[in-house]
């Protein structure tokens, strides 16, 4: 009897420090997850791209143990987007004329991010959704199950895939998914077209010209989407303007307004919120790379002719 309540106990001991142990992660989880906010008002971009993918292990080692902390899923995809975008991809871009195959390899390594946030993207809506990716892929209107409280995820899964397959114009696999992206971030407009202060208008403006649905004029639409992104960030967001100048603008070989957009993004007060101030000294620092190439990407200077 003495050895059977001594198991019972040792039993119970390992079975409450499981869970004081489960306990602790989540709560480190949920700290993590709101550790973005701390990243996103530093002013100092490579402090950032140096501490940043500590930060991502970590949530990942987090997410070895708690699978389907939602908190994590979202960080975790939220985060490599974020890492992707700003210290890969865009390095990658402007290193292209000097060396080519090194430019080909980091985009490569920004296509590699993007998939891992994508998949993590999709891990936390079927947290939420169950058959969530396998519908989605038999169907993209499925995605109409999602709500209002799954914008976050759909953002930023729709954000990374869509990044995935502008660097991947060599992977048809990547590119016959489009559906699928496209059908997210039209959910997500549909139930909260004011998220981040207009973020979904943000990635619509560069997405409009590939819409493979698309009706009317395609750089009207990504205009429609410009406006709205300004008037929800208060003009306070630099990335409309630099994405307006590179989808419409240069495209449409308007070097006036590509000058205009750039410099009005510029122009932008980062101390102004605080909250908005490593991603737009990120894209302030992207709208002066552009403007350095303007006699590259435009065939004709309007002060000549």
């Amino acid at each position: 009897m003495r050895h059977a309540n001594l198991a019972v106990l040792l039993t119970l001991a390992l079975l409450n420090a499981g869970c004081i142990r489960k306990f602790a992660i989540n709560k480190l989880g949920d700290a993590l997850a709101q550790s973005g906010s701390v990243f996103a008002s530093d002013d100092d971009p490579e402090l950032i791209r140096a501490a940043a993918p500590f930060s991502l292990k970590l949530i990942e080692s987090l997410l070895a143990e708690s699978p389907n902390h939602a908190g994590l899923l979202l960080a975790a995809s939220r985060g490599f987007t974020q890492f992707g975008y700003a210290f890969v991809q865009q390095h990658a871009e402007e290193i292209e004329s000097d060396d080519f195959s090194e430019s080909a390899t980091q985009q490569a390594r920004a296509r590699g991010l993007y998939l891992r946030a994508r998949d993590y993207g999709l891990r936390g809506l079927e947290t939420r959704h169950r058959g969530f990716r396998t519908g989605l892929e038999k169907d993209p209107r499925s995605v109409s199950t999602a709500v209002k409280a799954d914008v976050p995820l759909l953002y930023w899964t729709a954000a990374s895939w869509g990044a995935a397959i502008a660097v991947s114009k060599d992977r048809p696999d990547l590119i016959s998914e489009q559906p699928m992206v496209e059908a997210m971030i039209d959910r997500a407009l549909e139930l909260d077209e004011s998220f981040e202060s207009g973020a979904i208008h943000g990635f619509l403006i560069a997405y409009e010209p590939s819409r493979p649905s698309g009706q009317e004029d395609p750089f009207g639409r990504s205009r429609r989407h410009f406006e709205r992104a300004v008037t929800l960030s208060g003009g306070q967001l630099a990335s409309p303007f630099v994405s307006l100048a590179e989808t419409v603008s240069q495209k449409t070989q308007d070097r006036r307004e590509f000058e205009d957009l750039l410099n009005r993004a510029l122009h932008i007060d980062v101390a102004a919120k605080p909250e908005w101030k490593l991603e737009n000294l990120i894209m302030q620092r992207r709208a002066r790379w552009l403007l350095s190439r303007v006699d590259e990407l435009f065939l004709q200077d309007p002060q000549k002719e």
